[in-house]
Order: C-alpha cells, then sequence, then structure tokens
C-alpha cells in the first residue's frame, strides 16, 4: 500500500514497518512478536473499558 508521502497514513505505516522490521531483524520468535501485539490490544482495550465505565458513572451521577 502507497499513501501520500509524509501524510499521516504514511507516518502510521513508516511506524509499523519500522516496529515489524526490528522485531524481525532482532530474530524474535512470532509467538513473542503475537504475544506483544496482543498485549498492546489488551491494554488498550481495558484502558478503553475503564473510561467508559468513568464516564457512565458521571453520567448517572448527572442525571441524578
Amino acid at each position: 500500500m502507497h499513501y501520500k508521502p509524509y501524510s499521516p497514513e504514511w507516518h502510521r505505516y513508516r511506524y509499523l514497518k519500522e516496529a515489524i522490521d526490528k522485531y524481525l531483524d532482532d530474530y524474535v520468535e512470532n509467538d513473542i512478536i503475537m504475544n506483544d501485539i496482543l498485549n498492546i490490544i489488551c491494554d488498550r482495550q481495558e484502558r478503553a473499558h475503564a473510561e467508559y465505565h468513568k464516564l457512565e458513572d458521571l453520567e448517572l451521577k448527572l442525571r441524578k
């Protein structure tokens, strides 16, 4: 996939490619790469879930 140089999409692609290349250049095992990706996603999911509950609590307090 080719993006317009220096666009936000281009930068995201570049950063992701550099991260993946670093794992591969360091000969990291596929299972570790997969676990790291899953951990990043799970951490993000937990933060989003916590933020949702915080906002839900605020909404309930505002409606009282």
